[in-house]
């Protein structure tokens, strides 16, 4: 048995350090550098992910009673890895079987062992970023960075949550009670910090390991065995995690079936039955309210976390940089073709136009230089395709067909040449009654809304977050009561807000360590990543007292 924990602990330490600070910290990199991660690091990462491609991946000790795996990459490669496969029985048998001593493991052991498993996942994150760019269509810098050293930050988050709050309180004490004249009561008490038992996690296809990563960790650190169910279009980056964990375990003296991997096929998923499951406690999801909310009616017996649908919203009443504020919204709206659940919609303008550094600007020439910034972001095919990716998923290009009809296009989506592509649409609506722009459409499209003032677009944009849901909101303004009053707006729809981005950081991005990433205060979702909120229900403290001997 190796002692992970002693190995590791200045730096668990320094991650609860910066839990707490909430300031920068990371012990990941996230250039995809060879000064940094070795010469041969992305030579070697290519080669291991081209040696996986039409094999069967493999998972020693595994549940398998089949084989399984259809991913074709967006980018236009048939990937065609065979996966072990069980049917939901099997794997719940074996996770409950996991859990006595996984539970019963101590914590020290337990953290141990998973930052240690992140550790080597980050030396993997040349192979995780290829397996990842391939899942989702990413191009590969983001693919390296979302799926290597972004996810392993949110990882590691979720290991000092769950250590903040599993250390919280002593685990022993005596109790010791006056009773005047006579004899104190004296009580000896210990308490067990006791899981609720098997967690599932449910992969999303467009961040299958930064989505995950979050719940994976969390419960199993505090004592839950997790059973890991990908979109069936996205296995791989999950796999890999999955193996390295049981390796890790096996290494430690726990058990591998600690974590396991639920492959399905499409058509045939099981996603359903292993919710239901009456053994499943805790389950965390990100994708669609639909499917949210039939877990919550079908999976009542489970503690469910979920991320989901929103629609996030740009404001903007004035700017004192207006070519920095396109050129960054420029970079929002391309990022993944829009495909994140950070990225912006609908963007709110006071028809009768804002003052910016140039003057005042109508509500057309605010359009306009949006419209200038994409198109000169873009204009290389070969950076169009490093920015954009490719489109995961060939429903989102019916979404752009119909948002085409839902008003004016002032920007028509076209193809970067690289893989299955579209660059964003820009469609000005009415905004009056209802349209498509009142639910989230996923993708490379937004909606521009033209107001009655700057009131009225900050009442609009964070109406909208109360009542559909907004994980993002960005507000552009040059009054500073203005953008008191939309803070208190967008705080009372439960939504974060950026305010004036006009350089390298974006509404779409969210930060470990800092950004608690969405707030479970609007329909966006219930959950927080990462707060205690998020680690503390994951597991009980049972307590035993007897007399103090004399």
């Amino acid at each position: 048995m190796t002692d992970f924990f002693d190995r590791h602990r200045d730096l668990l330490d320094r991650a609860v350090h910066a839990w707490r600070a909430r300031e920068f910290w990371t012990p990941f990199p996230e250039t995809p550098s060879t000064k940094i991660y070795g010469a041969d690091a992305r030579r070697d990462g290519h080669a291991a992910y081209e040696a996986l491609l039409g094999g069967a991946f493999m998972l020693p000790g595994h549940p398998e009673t089949a084989r399984l795996g259809a991913e074709q990459s967006p980018w236009g490669q048939d990937v065609a890895i065979s996966y072990p496969a069980a049917p939901p029985a099997a794997l719940i048998a074996a996770s409950q079987a996991a859990g006595a001593q996984w539970g019963k493991a101590s914590v020290q052991a337990r953290v141990g062992a998973l930052i240690e498993a992140l550790i080597r996942l980050n030396q993997m994150s040349f192979l995780i970023g290829e397996a990842t760019m391939h899942a989702t269509g990413q191009a590969f810098p983001m693919a390296f960075q979302a799926g290597g050293p972004h996810a392993q930050d949110r990882g590691f988050e979720a290991i000092a949550a769950a250590w903040i709050e599993m250390t919280a309180t002593a685990q022993t004490a005596v109790w010791e009670k006056p009773q005047g004249k006579s004899d104190p009561l004296v009580i000896e008490k210990r308490w067990h910090l006791v899981p609720r038992g098997v967690a599932l996690a449910i992969g999303c296809n467009t961040f299958p390991t930064w989505n995950s990563y979050s719940g994976v960790f969390a419960s199993l650190a505090t004592g839950n065995t997790v059973i890991v169910k990908p979109h069936p279009h996205a296995i791989l980056p999950l796999a890999l995690t999955v193996k390295v964990l049981r390796e890790v375990f096996a290494e430690a003296g726990l058990p591998q079936d600690a974590v396991l991997l639920a492959v399905d096929a499409p058509g045939a998923e099981i996603t359903k039955e292993l919710a239901t499951d009456p053994a499943v406690a805790i389950i965390d999801y990100t994708g669609s309210s639909s499917f949210a909310d039939w877990l919550r009616a079908n999976a009542g017996q489970a503690l469910v976390f979920t991320e989901e649908t929103g629609v996030n919203s740009v404001t903007i009443t004035g700017t004192d940089d207006f070519a920095g504020m396109c050129a960054n919204l420029a970079f929002s709206l391309s990022l993944y073709s829009g495909q994140m659940c950070t990225a912006p919609q609908n963007i709110y303008i006071p028809r009768g136009g804002i003052q910016t550094s140039e003057g005042h600007k109508s509500f057309d020439a605010v359009v306009a230089g949006i419209v200038a910034a994409i198109d000169a972001l873009l204009a290389d095919p070969q950076s169009a395709s490093a920015i954009c990716g490719t489109i995961v998923n060939p429903a989102t290009l019916e979404r752009i067909a119909s948002a085409r009809h839902a008003g004016q296009v002032v920007r028509e989506s076209g193809e970067t040449g690289a893989g299955r592509s579209a660059t964003p649409l820009l469609v000005v609506v009415d905004g009056a009654g209802s349209g498509l722009q009142d639910d989230e459409c996923f993708g490379p499209v937004s909606f521009v809304i033209p107001c009655e003032d700057a009131q009225d677009a900050i009442a609009r944009a964070s109406g909208i977050a109360a009542r559909k849901g907004a994980i993002t909101a960005a507000l552009y303004a040059n009054d500073p009561d203005l953008i008191e009053q939309a803070a208190m707006a967008f705080a009372a729809a439960g939504v974060n807000l950026s305010v004036n981005l006009t350089g390298n950081i974006y509404v779409n991005q969210s930060a470990a360590f800092s950004d608690f990433h969405v707030t479970g205060a609007n329909p966006a979702g219930n959950a927080s990543l990462t707060d205690t909120a998020f680690v503390a229900s994951r597991f009980r403290r049972v307590m035993i007292r007897w007399p103090k001997a004399a």
